[in-house]
């Protein structure tokens, strides 16, 4: 440093340098941090940067500790086994339903044709008497996953198979499916099978007492979801309006004690603004202890109300017995002691842990799942026009119980050189199911025109043209034309983008 130069210090005031002090030596004077310690610019750290919007010093690595320590302490693992053995039990008994009611042979044997998913036309059911060995695999590997035996691959096999299933027919889509898809998913992520398991008695080096949170919290989230945005699909000027709750409360007049209630004219109004409040908020009053008996008492009442009202199949089974995973893992502890059924006693100080290198990777995951089911239920919004009427981004969505429509559909062929039509009758193609789900969906409608026109080409009509006169009723509205009768559907590419063909919903809702 030259005679007369000086260094500034943090406080601004000029600082000398005389023979003998800290500057002379290359050394910062006090308040001076050493050029190879200073940090770059860090909104989250710098106490300046960090005040920028109102925010205080440090917010951001704050919150990021907090996150992780919440993600990655550690926590019981009962509530972990608890949700494996239920899962594989609510698996085991939707099997255990197709076989009894006979809904292998009818969804996936007599079809001929079947509405497959955008993208996936290859997924057709096995041929022949396979999909009974089929189901009884799944059923096998869902008493694996209930027994914690050969877990991983108990776990990946369920998921691929039951997957399978799910996306052979639109038809059979049911949001308890696509749920259980999911679950099953995570739970080969889930190392629920480090306690009470067979797994365990065959390597009791698997055992621990205690897993990261973030496995829990996961199963949390997968099953909140559901609820949440079940809610946010009911926001919506229908369903404010009293509709269709109306529509579905003519029909349960008849039960006893509550068919009064049915009957009354607010009643409408009491089910849908209830059941907007219980989905919206019944998720943070499980997880509060405060709230969490209350928050019960409401679970209990609305999923077995569901159970008795709907026809939904296992869902609200599986909601309210999944309802535990909310709890206090510490609490729960001591009254899910499963591994007595296996002689597994869990020492206390087993515990498994999420190594440092790979938390970073485990945070960036759980972002892509959480920005996944959050804009995956909202891109509907992206399409123009009501989706309970264009059914364009419905599926995916937990659109539960949010519409009734129905009407008739006529699907007509038409010869375009000699002029000739004829109506299609769709029984000699459809089951009678797939033809119920068919009338108020547009994209199955495309879907089987294009079949049908391969098969009538195959049949010598070469220049045959498809359209349809769909007239559909929603929520209590007049009927109205959903389709253009004047689009010819084989000549209609599918894809994921907006169907100009759909009409408009124009109808109003009648007075009240």
């Amino acid at each position: 440093m030259a005679p007369g130069d000086e260094l500034t210090g943090r406080s601004g005031s000029p600082t000398q340098g005389p023979r003998g002090d800290q500057s002379s030596r290359g050394l910062p004077p006090p308040g001076v941090q050493p050029f190879a310690d200073a940090q770059p610019p860090n909104p989250g750290l710098d106490p300046v940067a960090g005040r920028r919007h109102g925010l205080p010093q440090g917010f951001f690595a704050r919150l990021h500790e907090k996150i992780e320590l919440g993600l990655f302490a550690p926590s019981p693992i009962a509530p972990l086994v608890y949700f494996r053995i239920i899962f594989g039990a609510i698996a085991l008994w939707e099997v255990t339903l197709h076989f009894k009611y006979g809904w292998i042979q009818a969804y996936y044997v007599v079809p001929e044709f079947f509405f497959t998913y955008v993208g996936l036309p290859w997924i057709q059911p096995w041929s022949g008497n396979l999909m009974y060995v089929h189901f009884l695999a799944l059923g096998i590997l869902a008493v694996f996953i209930i027994l914690g035996l050969w877990y991983r691959v108990s776990t990946t096999l369920f998921f691929v198979g039951f997957t399978y299933v799910f996306l052979i027919d639109q038809a059979n889509y049911l949001n308890h499916f696509y749920l259980f898809a999911w679950v099953s998913f995570l739970l080969i992520l889930t190392p629920a099978h480090r306690s009470a398991s067979l797994d365990v008695m065959r390597r009791p080096e698997l055992r621990a007492a205690t897993v990261p949170a973030w496995h829990r919290w996961l199963l949390c989230a997968i099953v909140g979801i559901p609820y949440f945005f079940g809610g946010v699909a009911k926001i919506n000027g229908d369903w404010l309006r009293g509709e269709p709750a109306r529509i579905w409360m003519t029909e349960w007049t008849h039960f006893p004690v509550v068919g009064s209630f049915f009957a009354q004219p607010w009643a409408p109004y009491v089910f849908s603004y209830s059941g907007i409040l219980f989905d919206l908020f019944v998720v943070p009053l499980l997880i509060w202890r405060r709230t969490r008996v209350l928050a019960v008492l409401m679970v209990i009442a609305f999923n077995l109300a569901n159970a008795n009202l709907f026809s939904i199949g296992l869902f609200p089974w599986f909601m309210l017995l999944a309802t535990p995973i909310f709890f206090d893992p510490r609490r729960l502890e001591p009254i899910l002691r499963f591994e007595r059924l296996f002689g597994d006693p869990v020492p206390t100080k087993a515990a498994l842990e999420t190594p440092d290198r790979h938390k970073p990777v485990v945070m960036a995951l759980l972002a892509v799942f959480a920005a996944f089911h959050i804009l995956m239920p909202l891109r509907h919004h992206l399409y123009p026009g009501d989706v309970k009427w264009t059914e364009e981004g419905m599926y995916f969505s937990w659109h539960m119980l949010v519409r009734a429509k129905a009407g008739r559909l006529a699907i007509v062929a038409t010869d375009s050189v000699s002029g000739e039509s004829w109506v299609i009758d769709q029984r000699r193609y459809l089951t009678r199911r797939q033809q119920t789900k068919m009338v108020r969906s547009p994209n199955m409608i495309v879907l089987f025109a294009h079949y049908l026109g391969e098969e009538l080409r195959e049949e010598g009509h070469q220049n045959v043209e498809i359209h349809a006169v769909a007239e559909l009723s929603l929520n209590g509205r007049p009927l109205q034309r959903m389709i253009d009768p004047t689009i010819d559907l084989t000549q209609v590419n599918r894809s994921v983008l907006h169907k100009p063909w759909i009409l408009h919903l124009e109808t109003p809702l009648p007075g009240r």
